[in-house]
């Protein structure tokens, strides 16, 4: 099991693409090298490569810890990270998700692909529930995140959102921003059942 302080703990959702533009790894690199001088364990994926292993490079070239969360089926392909200050490894991806999303204490996304945004999207899903209470921040490199906040935007003025939902969530442009965005989230709590289906 992990032995971390739940305080501190930062849950980061990332892509292991090797092939997407060099801007997306260098923010991740950048995400890991601010969180680790912030005092920030970051605990992720677990790969190696992509912006997953430049988040876990940047982080351990300034000393930081990480944590990853590796499915056997990826160790056995040799996805992991080699030199993580620690390494869980779980039986399938839902144990991963919920292990990591249960003993964080924000989460930030960076861009990604279809499982980076499922991961994002069932955090906010559990936010919104009241089920998770914590900060959760995106980081906008490249602008990519723009048609995303379109269709939330869309969802809320269709009214299959609430307003005050857009709360749930903080935007920033840059991986240094980071921190202080966690620190400034408005707070969020169980009440917000009361208008999760309005």
């Amino acid at each position: 099991m992990l032995s971390l302080e739940p305080e501190r703990i930062v849950c980061v959702y990332c892509a292991s693409s090797r092939s997407c533009h060099p801007e997306y790894h260098q923010a991740a690199f950048r995400l890991g090298v601010v969180l680790a001088d912030d005092g920030y364990t970051i605990l992720y994926g677990g790969g190696g490569s992509g912006s997953m292993g430049a988040l876990a490079d940047g982080a351990l070239s300034h000393r930081g810890r990480v944590v990853g969360v590796l499915p056997k089926f990826m160790a056995d392909l040799e996805w992991g990270h080699n030199g993580l200050s620690q390494l869980e490894l779980v039986e399938d991806m839902r144990t991963r998700k919920h292990l990591m999303l249960s003993r964080s204490h924000a989460v930030v996304a960076l861009p990604g692909g279809s499982g980076t945004l499922e991961e994002w999207f069932e955090a906010v899903s559990l936010k919104r529930l009241g089920l998770y209470l914590n900060p959760i921040v995106l980081v906008n490199t490249r602008g990519f995140f723009d048609p995303l906040l379109q269709v939330l935007s869309l969802a809320v003025a269709e009214r299959f959102m609430d307003e005050r939902h857009k709360a749930m969530w903080q935007v920033v442009a840059e991986p240094e921003q980071v921190p202080g965005a966690i620190n400034s989230a408005p707070a969020w709590s169980h009440s917000a059942r009361e208008f999760s289906t309005q």
